[in-house]
């Protein structure tokens, strides 16, 4: 598998991977009717370093990075990512999540947060587990699941060391 920098001539197959998952609205707070245009203008960001993944060709997940907070939070990154359905469970997560800790050690970054893991989420729940980041606050109830109800929401985090190049 390989993971690079997405181009221009990549956002229909970021498309057809992010607009499933958007209109599921089971993992990210995305309003599920959002257009593509909003939905690649949000993925492609002012900020925001946009990857995918390939392997056989085809593009199979994408990936962005970018600072968390302005100013004094500047220096912890933040992530989201989507894998392509027909994809699940072939290590594209992990390979795009390993793939961004480095980025962002690469970048300066000193930390890594997500704000609002989904906690139903449990596969995105146990890889970042994995990769060392702690649960560090509980949001009871904040996400509206379609089919669970009301979840909870974690917030996740972990230092990033500079001195290690990859976890």
């Amino acid at each position: 598998m390989q993971i690079r920098p997405a181009t221009p001539a990549d956002a229909a197959a970021i498309w057809a991977i992010i607009g499933p998952t958007i209109r599921a609205g089971e993992t990210y707070t995305l309003d599920r009717d959002m257009t593509e245009a909003e939905a690649m203008a949000y993925w492609f960001g002012v900020g925001k370093a946009v990857f995918v993944a390939e392997a056989d060709g085809a593009i199979v997940g994408t990936y962005y990075l970018h600072s968390n907070r302005a100013g004094g939070g500047a220096h912890v990154a933040n992530c989201g990512y989507i894998t392509a359905a027909s994809a699940t469970g072939r290590g594209v997560a992990r390979a795009m999540a390993e793939h961004s800790l480095t980025e962002a050690r690469d970048r300066g970054f000193r930390a890594m947060q997500f704000n609002f893991v989904v906690a139903t989420n449990d596969r995105a729940v146990r890889l970042w587990q994995s990769l060392g980041f702690q649960t560090v606050g509980r949001l009871p109830g904040a996400f509206a699941h379609p089919a669970h109800g009301l979840v909870d929401a974690l917030v996740m985090y972990r230092m990033l060391d500079p001195q290690r190049p990859s976890d």
